[in-house]
């Protein structure tokens, strides 16, 4: 029981064949399964704006879309849902049911035109808007997707990786502005020079529709795939990155005629998902050759504190449908939950990771992160109104990669809110940059202590032995 719980309390290491047989032996596959909810069957509620908002038609299907990549003896899925989040506890129901994956990451979209899958949408505040038999089918079609991605895995001749940055796609809707405008993009080509699948990582909220949409959408996310599909006749896995602090798309769009795109409807998110497409192919074009071999694997669960009042509230009412824990004051331990103590501290158990597949970086974050968080682009000093302005700084992510590419999988193996910069924790008056309100962000986060207790157990967990 002791070398069990080592197992889930620390980094797992997956090394494979030396980096000089790097491409030897790579295979790819790619899969998707529609995991649509029937609106007709029963209500469906849309996750994102406000609450009470019903689905009246589906506009682009919900979809679940795999990659799995092969080497050696190691397997890796990694699958991106077009939700607005998945629970660690979906992914730990998933994972006994792919025997043949040695490790899965699930993420999510994070569409704004998506159904519930949290809870936090429903009718009113003390109801669900989470169908547990939707749940059961998200994850259904995860399973399938990674099976028909095994199915197809095919070798891998030549592996293209590039990057490409375009801030005018973003809008920061916080202060202070910090965008990471960086895309990540990979295409995998066969023997014969064609196309077998593409994998693009972009960082924004696709909420270009808005609240009074009630329409299931991916947003952005279905025509970015499918012009990207069109262009290199194969799938392509869209996954998202760093999306809080707030990272929104931007308003300056036009349409053919030189007039404004509106932002809310279905032209702004064609025009959007169109402009991702277009980046992408060209950070391919731009890029080049590189190994994605061998794969190493570092994961490491985690338990976070929960301070959010609404949130603690959520959970004990059953609205928030996610195991919780009692919180020990140590993130590498729970203890019981004590259903009595109605003031006991609750604590979540999530996970992080970082895949480092040969000249590629990735790493694997649950929830909304700031770009400071990632980037290390900190306000310095912060806003003396902040609660917090002389707190530490974290050390950043990226500052733990080192390889030549990286990319940060935002929303991975969970959703547990916005990860803020502890000095930009700004609840009580007075209020930072001389506002006379609060900005957006602390209400959807567990606490001020997750940002902190994240960025250090990812710096622990990735230093070099």
């Amino acid at each position: 029981m002791n070398a069990r719980r080592s197992l889930l309390a620390f980094s797992i290491l997956l090394i494979c064949s030396p980096f000089a047989a790097a491409q030897d032996g790579l295979r790819v596959g790619f899969g998707t399964a529609d995991v649509t909810p029937d609106i007709a069957a029963k209500p469906v509620y849309i996750a994102g704006f406000g609450k009470n908002r019903k689905a009246t038609k589906v506009h682009d299907p919900i979809m679940a879309r795999a990659v799995v990549l092969e080497h050696g003896d190691q397997k890796l899925a990694i699958v991106s849902v077009d939700v607005i989040g998945l629970f660690h506890d979906s992914v730990e129901r998933v994972r006994p049911r792919l025997q043949g994956i040695t490790y899965l990451l699930v993420s999510s979209t994070h569409t704004h035109a998506g159904p519930d899958t949290i809870g936090m949408w429903g009718p009113n505040f003390f109801t669900s808007g989470v169908d547990p038999a939707y749940i059961a089918q998200i994850e259904d079609g995860i399973v399938a997707a990674v099976t028909k991605a095994e199915a197809s895995l095919a070798k891998v001749q030549q592996t293209r990786l590039g990057s490409q940055r375009a801030g005018e796609l973003l809008r920061d809707s916080r202060q202070p502005i910090v965008k990471h405008d960086e895309l990540t993009a990979l295409q995998f080509l066969d023997a014969n020079g064609k196309t077998l699948g593409i994998v693009t990582n972009w960082n924004c909220h696709p909420e270009a529709l808005d609240r009074d949409n009630t329409a299931l959408s991916s947003d952005y996310v279905a025509p970015a795939v499918a012009k990207l599909e069109a262009i290199y006749r194969a799938p392509v896995v869209y996954i998202t990155g760093t999306v809080g602090g707030l990272m929104t798309p931007s308003d300056d769009f036009k349409d053919d005629a030189g007039q404004p795109i509106p932002r809310g409807g279905f032209a702004i998110t064609e025009r959007y998902g169109h402009a991702i497409a277009a980046l992408t192919e060209k950070a391919l074009k731009e890029g080049r050759v590189a190994s994605i071999t061998p794969f190493r694997v570092q994961r490491r669960e985690i338990y976070l504190p929960i301070d959010n009042s609404a949130y603690l509230l959520g959970f004990r009412l059953g609205v928030l449908k996610r195991n919780a824990y009692g919180w020990s004051g140590d993130i590498a331990k729970a203890i019981p939950l004590d259903k009595n103590q109605p003031t006991q501290k609750l604590a979540a158990k999530t996970e992080i990771a970082r895949l480092r597949l040969g000249e590629l970086d990735i790493a694997a974050i649950p929830g909304e992160i700031y770009p400071e968080l990632v980037l290390g682009k900190f306000q310095d000093p912060a806003d003396p109104a902040a609660d917090f302005p002389d707190a530490p700084l974290e050390p950043s992510i990226y500052s733990q990669l080192d390889a030549p590419f990286r990319m940060i999988v935002g929303l991975a193996n969970d959703e547990i809110g916005y990860i803020i910069p502890k000095r930009q924790w700004d609840e009580k008056p007075p209020f930072a940059y001389g506002r006379k309100t609060s900005q957006y962000g602390e209400i959807n986060s567990l606490g001020a202590e997750t940002g902190p207790l994240i960025c250090e157990a990812f710096r622990e967990m990735t230093k070099k032995k």
